[in-house]
């Protein structure tokens, strides 16, 4: 991975730790926790894509196991994040954009519910059965509800800052040609694009206009 890569990765992963452990664990939510590593892992894995998804995962999921007041068995939830990241990665589209948050909302849900399940079969591997006691299916429901409210104000501004790390051409000369940047497209959904893509053919057809009758303005005085 890139020296770039690295830095912006570890420094918002650490930020994301941090908020996670001493703000969202203390809200005291009914059921899971939000879990705004997974939506940064996220975010760096639909542009990195599956390679770079998984090695952030592994860093961010050890991290979180060694992290106080970690509980568990270190390595757990590295497994974990690491599969997440690099399936998440797959999905990355080859010309790096994405004109809809539907794709994204979808990976974010099939991420919180594959990490819950990941993690409760983990524990049972080694022993833990705190799943069964809080209860599965209220664990998934509420991993899932949590995550997909928070991910519109986590991942884009993840996916915009891992671009501009990149410094990825990509980003300012065909935007306006094949779409919008993969981070602006998931709130934006494509609408705006459109619209824009409007406005700018009625500025086209309106200057066509004016050459037109300029010209021919020129042609009546001539005669």
């Amino acid at each position: 991975m890139r020296v770039n890569r690295i830095l912006l990765s570890v420094s918002l992963v650490v930020v994301a730790l941090v908020i996670q452990v001493s703000v969202l664990a203390r809200l005291h939510l009914p059921g899971a926790v939000p879990d705004l590593l997974l939506l940064t892992v996220l975010g760096f894995a639909l542009v990195y894509g599956h390679v770079g998804g998984a090695l952030i995962g592994f860093g961010a999921g050890l991290l979180a196991d060694l992290a106080p007041p970690a509980d568990h068995a270190a390595g757990r939830y590295a497994l974990v994040l690491c599969v997440i990241g690099y399936l998440a990665g797959l999905v990355k589209p080859e010309n790096g954009r994405l004109r809809s948050a539907t794709g994204p909302m979808v990976v974010v849900f099939a991420a919180a519910i594959g990490s819950t399940l990941l993690y409760a079969g983990v524990g049972a591997l080694v022993g833990d059965t705190a799943a069964r006691h809080v209860g599965l299916p209220g664990l998934l429901f509420t991993a899932a509800l949590y995550d997909l409210l928070l991910a519109p104000f986590v991942v884009p501004g993840i996916m915009a800052l891992a671009r501009r790390a990149e410094n990825d051409p990509l980003a300012d000369t065909n935007s306006a040609a094949q779409g919008t940047d993969i981070s602006s497209g998931w709130l934006s959904s494509g609408t705006g694009l459109r619209i824009g893509g409007q406005r700018n053919g009625l500025r086209v057809k309106a200057a066509r206009a004016r050459v037109a009758r300029a010209g021919r303005i020129k042609g009546v005085k001539r005669l």
